[in-house]
């Protein structure tokens, strides 16, 4: 995916942009299926319209809970890191962002847990020097990938090489 370009600054390039595995999305799209499952049965299992409607309701209310919130969370959360910050933008109606200037990055290290590797993900933690501590992004796709990028771009920052910038 593409960060908007008319949000970088001048001679400011995108180095790595991604969001979370798809992995982040198994567990509501089986609360979907059971979901559908359970209203099929009940709808077979009775014949009053009252109990229809009050279990349409709340399955209703369960999907957009369990289903619909976590996908648009997942559709609409981006991680960008450019050559002079780290970018954390969320939301669909609302929208927050994070941003950490490169420079006061201390460190960017990664975890691999079993279920990750499988999947190929895992978690990418992203240290500073403010009061917040690090910053932790689940599930990122190539994790080791990024991490190395991001590595070799604070590098290139701390050593003073700017070719890549515009400057």
């Amino acid at each position: 995916m593409a960060f908007p370009s008319k949000l970088l600054n001048p001679g400011e390039h995108v180095v790595v942009s991604t969001r979370s595995h798809v992995k982040a999305l198994i567990v509501p799209v089986l609360v979907g299926v059971l979901l559908i499952a359970a209203v099929v049965v009940l709808s077979r299992l009775t014949d009053s319209t009252v109990a229809g409607g009050v279990a349409g309701i709340v399955a209703a209310l369960v999907a957009l809970w369990f289903v619909v919130r976590p996908v648009v969370s997942w559709l609409t959360t981006t991680y960008t890191f450019t050559n002079r910050r780290f970018i954390k933008r969320s939301g669909f109606i609302a929208k927050e962002g994070r941003t950490i200037p490169l420079n006061r990055i201390s460190g960017v290290d990664f975890e691999i847990g079993v279920i990750d590797r499988i999947f190929g993900c895992g978690t990418l933690v992203v240290s500073d020097a403010s009061t917040d501590g690090s910053v932790l992004l689940h599930d990122i796709p190539d994790v080791e990938q990024v991490q190395l990028q991001v590595s070799d771009e604070l590098h290139r920052l701390a050593s003073g090489d700017r070719r890549d910038d515009g400057a």
